[in-house]
């Protein structure tokens, strides 16, 4: 079902969609010996672009549970490639501090330029709590994340908060650098699932370029 919406999407708005691969559960730290997702992400970029296939000023990246904590991991590592990110229950801003977890790491999360973050969460999401806790490498909640995105991308003001319908509810940070954006949708009931609304979620990557 997943596949099939934004696969639906793809078609409409004319963009190539693309799944590279699934990161890690273990929430381990991948040694030298282990693939290189990020190399691979950007070699994939640079295929693609060559050939003419994609916009290198237009790459997004967005991904559920996993894929939204690689998603975050490509903003803090490789922003030069991504006009924007997304990531879906799984937003992070780096590593846990180890001297407090509750906080993220800035030695781990050092974006070269503001990149426009908009995430989604469920608030009943057990798997990866809003509120922080969980496994090891989850801890601190998606407030202190989206706290960090805003102070990485200069933000002046937020989280101004407004209801969007019944159950969904969105935090916006704004004044960033750059014309970035920061911006959380948060859906009330919501678990661990694909909770983002995916026409916002297009309009949100619409308005970027790298």
């Amino acid at each position: 079902m997943l596949a099939a919406a934004n696969a639906g999407i793809a078609l409409d708005r004319g963009f190539a969609w693309n799944i590279p691969g699934v990161p890690t559960i273990a929430g381990t730290i991948p040694t030298a010996a282990d693939p290189d997702d990020v190399a691979f992400v950007g070699q994939a970029i640079e295929f693609l672009a060559a050939r003419g296939c994609i916009d290198p000023r237009r790459v997004y990246a967005t991904g559920l549970s996993g894929g939204g904590r690689m998603t975050s991991w490509l903003g803090c590592v490789a922003s030069d490639r991504f006009a924007a990110i997304a990531p879906v229950v799984g937003l992070r801003a780096g590593n846990p501090l180890a001297s407090d977890p509750s906080q993220p790491d800035p030695a781990t999360c050092r974006p070269s330029r503001p990149v426009p973050v908009m995430a989604f969460a469920g608030e009943a999401d057990t798997t990866n709590p809003v509120a922080g806790g969980g496994a090891g490498y989850w801890q601190y909640s998606m407030l202190a994340g989206m706290t960090r995105w805003a102070a990485l991308d200069g933000c002046r003001a937020g989280p101004a908060a407004r209801a969007l319908g019944p159950v969904r509810w969105e935090y916006r940070w704004s004044g960033c650098r750059q014309g970035a954006e920061v911006i959380a949708h948060m859906v009330s009931g919501g678990g661990h699932s694909w909770v983002a609304d995916n026409d916002s979620l297009w309009a949100f990557f619409a308005r970027h370029r790298r």
